[in-house]
């Protein structure tokens, strides 16, 4: 994984799981899809559903098979209540799990909430070449995932390393 002196636009994908989120209410959706946008990388899709395993994974496969879309944002259902399914929905996904993001995230959210972080169930991997990152739904928690781990890890300037280089962007402009 190598990283450039360039910035290279990832084309994103913002996935709200809730039960109760309308496009109006949805403010993380929003959030994510502000920052991925201010980042410089593009809004391919956007979409709300149910908190359901299925619902979740269809929508996710759609995504990962789409070679327009390297990186998906997930937020919500990555708790522990009886309809939090997130983490079992996609994490069948991955061809390789990304241990450190779970870790990286409850570390720094030990500070901002304590240790109610335990509580968070948040997942990453790759896909066919994309990368999915699996966050709680409060914006609060996407603005801390975002601005301490993703936002760098999407950017292709950032060092000693990045996901970029392992992403269908990279497969599809080396050839």
């Amino acid at each position: 994984m190598s990283s450039s002196t360039e910035f290279t636009p990832l084309g994103m994908a913002v996935l709200t799981v809730s039960d109760t989120r309308d496009e109006r209410s949805d403010s993380s959706g929003q959030y994510l899809a502000g920052a991925l946008a201010e980042a410089g990388h593009h809004l391919v899709a956007k979409q709300i559903v149910k908190d359901d395993i299925y619902q979740i994974r269809a929508t996710v496969s759609a995504w990962i098979a789409d070679a327009g879309i390297e990186a998906v944002l997930i937020t919500g259902g990555t708790g522990f209540s009886g309809r939090d399914s997130t983490p079992e929905a996609v994490s069948v996904l991955f061809d390789k799990v990304i241990e450190g993001f779970g870790e990286v995230f409850r570390a720094v959210s030990l500070t901002e909430i304590g240790s109610s972080t335990i509580q968070s169930r948040a997942v990453a991997g790759l896909a066919n070449n994309t990368v999915i990152f699996c966050m709680p739904g409060s914006t609060g928690a996407c603005k801390t995932a975002w601005q301490q781990v993703i936002r760098d890890q999407l950017d292709s300037r950032h060092r000693p390393c990045n996901f970029v280089g392992v992403l269908k962007v990279r497969a599809n402009t080396a050839t």
